[in-house]
């Protein structure tokens, strides 16, 4: 099941030191973000990455619980080749229908549709497949409580400009926005919740390539807002109708991965945690001041030179929050995302494919400060991964699927 904010673990006086054993699933390209769940209720979590589920504890055994081309638009068969994009952008495990069995949650390339896969209570044979929203835009959608109902939204952006327009006059531009579900009828077409006008059509802030994506409490009244790489938009006190968000204009980079809302520094103003550049460099946090403004805080540079060193990389194109270390305080989890655009695209394209937890330190003083810490450097992130607990001990672990292949770490 998604976790809907930072996984915190109980905090000891002491933080153990922290250290993964690494499991290869699979050198092969399935896909660029994973689920883990237990899909077939033997009381061991699964992973969900592609179209196969790999089944714990040890991950050897794989099933497939849908067709290879299952999406005939899809860009080739699987394994894919790596010079090229997959089916599964993201994937969440969630239990849709309420049945007690968790489903599967695919976000296909951005501007494909989003599409749940039933779980059939054990029952050999393909899941069904549900198609629950028709453009899914954005390379950073995500599954979280944006209403505050107790259950999640889809919280995506969209657009017409991959499909034919509706209105007379002609092709109309994407809107920030999400996507409440029917939860009488959850396997039925969302309904889309724009927080924005329709940019222009020849706009490119607002379309399926758009990066940066985010929700939290930036204003701390108790409403979850939306963030995108220019600023925030403030959730209205009444969202039983459509209606543009209040938008606060800020500066949070050229549009990264995710981005997440806390307090780093314990002044009681929630700041922003976000990459600045999917596709080349820079890692920060935004200091929120008195009247709202922010300031930047620089964990990781914007340019090769500034990352030279053994803890710098580029293309952060996935990022989790999450307690690593057991102090009671999320860390950043997150890496260099292998082969975004090929081997001869983008920023470094073949510098190692690391990946790097980034330790929270207070000062007691209002400063604060990431510390980073390598984890491997042979694997790093797609466009989302997992982090949760894979075993009793109660510490996160993560879960990695890109061009690289499947991966598995295990906190010692």
């Amino acid at each position: 099941m998604r976790i809907f904010a930072p996984l915190l673990v109980a905090a000891s006086s002491v933080a153990a030191p922290v250290a993964f054993d690494k499991v290869t699933v699979t050198k092969d390209f399935v896909a660029e973000g994973c689920a883990v769940a237990d899909f077939n209720q033997d009381g061991k979590p699964d992973v969900a990455a592609g179209r196969h589920i790999w089944f714990g504890p040890d991950f050897k055994r794989r099933a497939s619980y849908t067709p290879e081309r299952d999406n005939p638009s899809g860009p080739n068969k699987t394994p894919y080749n790596p010079l090229t994009y997959s089916d599964y952008f993201i994937q969440f495990a969630y239990d849709f229908n309420g049945d007690g069995w968790s489903d599967i949650l695919v976000y296909g390339l951005p501007g494909e549709p989003a599409f749940v896969f039933e779980n059939p209570q054990g029952k050999a044979g393909d899941w069904t497949r549900h198609n629950i929203f028709d453009v899914a835009d954005g390379e950073s959608p995500d599954l979280v409580d944006i209403n505050g109902d107790g259950k999640p939204e889809l919280l995506c952006h969209s657009s017409d400009l991959v499909k034919p327009a509706k209105a007379k006059g002609g092709k109309s531009g994407g809107q920030f926005g999400y996507v409440e579900i029917d939860w009488k009828n959850p396997f039925a077409k969302g309904r889309f919740r724009p927080i924005t006008p329709k940019s222009p059509a020849n706009d490119q802030k607002i379309f399926k390539y758009t990066h940066g994506y985010g929700a939290g409490d930036v204003n701390g009244d108790g409403r979850v807002d939306i963030l995108e790489k220019d600023g925030w938009y403030e959730q209205p006190a009444d969202t039983s109708k459509d209606s543009d968000w209040k938008f606060h204009p800020a500066s949070f980079g050229q549009g990264g991965a995710q981005m997440y809302v806390y307090d780093v520094n314990n002044d009681g103003r929630n700041d922003v945690i976000t990459s600045i550049k999917a596709h080349g460099y820079g890692l920060s946090w935004f200091e929120q001041n008195a009247d709202g403004s922010f300031k930047e805080h620089v964990i990781l540079g914007k340019t090769k030179e500034e990352n030279s060193h053994a803890a710098g990389f580029s293309q952060l194109h996935a990022m989790q929050l999450v307690d690593v270390n057991g102090d009671g305080l999320p860390d950043i989890v997150t890496g260099k995302r292998r082969w975004a655009h090929g081997p001869k695209n983008d920023d470094d394209p073949m510098g190692d494919p690391v990946l790097f937890w980034f330790e929270l330190v207070r000062d007691g003083k209002g400063g604060a400060k990431f510390v980073p810490h390598q984890i491997d450097r042979e694997s790093g992130v797609g466009t989302q991964f997992w982090t949760g607990a894979l075993n009793k001990d109660g510490k996160p672990d993560i879960v990695i699927a890109n061009k690289h292949g499947v991966f598995v770490f295990t906190q010692k």
